[in-house]
């Protein structure tokens, strides 16, 4: 069970929807991903840890994700459970548009574990945004995933380096990248703390 002082640490888990099983998203890496997830929301919910489970509602009508389709559905895997707040969102952070952040802060919560689909959109843009807001930030390495990409160029960019090169890009500056086994084993987070933050959460400013 989790340390009683760790109450203030929440579970959010974004964009776990059936749209992504879609063909046309193309290759994933970590197809265990979603197993993780569940992983760890069974054991927040074991430790009476809060949870939040982000939903997009594309604003695209032919998107997978679009609000009405099939898609846009949370998977069964990670359903919320009664009492669990849904969070909908049209963009690619949590944040934006939404009651998130005020949910958190009612509740006195500092501390965010982020997983979910994509690693380097909406959860890399989730995870950026949390550690400039001044919360204590987790992204949990095996519990998240991204597809093969096309750079600019016409490049192809294999999802596993997207996703391990995206992870490294958040891992210090906005984010601690921590593994499934870390948290459900033995609760052992090294608390992400950098001097230069008043509140010593860490100074998270992008660029510094």
């Amino acid at each position: 069970m989790a340390d009683p002082a760790a109450k203030g640490v929440a579970l959010v888990i974004v964009d776990v929807q059936k749209g992504f099983e879609d063909p046309s998203w193309g290759r994933r890496n970590n197809p265990q991903a979603e197993e993780n997830i569940s992983a760890l929301l069974s054991y927040w919910r074991r430790s009476g840890l809060p949870t939040f489970h982000i939903r997009h509602l594309s604003l695209e009508e032919d998107s997978p994700l679009a609000s009405g389709q099939p898609g846009s559905e949370i998977k069964d895997i990670v359903r919320p459970a009664e009492g669990e707040p849904v969070i909908e969102k049209s963009v690619n952070s949590a944040f934006i548009g939404t009651e998130l952040e005020t949910h958190l802060r009612d509740r006195g919560i500092d501390t965010v574990v982020i997983t979910g689909l994509t690693t380097d959109h909406c959860v890399s843009t989730t995870a950026r945004m949390a550690g400039n807001l001044g919360f204590v930030t987790y992204v949990v390495s095996d519990a998240t995933a991204t597809f093969d990409r096309t750079g600019p160029d016409g490049k192809h960019h294999e999802a596993e380096k997207v996703h391990e090169m995206s992870l490294v890009s958040l891992h210090g500056e906005f984010a601690a990248v921590i593994s499934t086994a870390s948290l459900t084993e033995t609760f052992d987070v090294p608390l992400f703390r950098s001097k230069g933050s008043p509140n010593g959460v860490g100074d998270v400013r992008a660029g510094r």
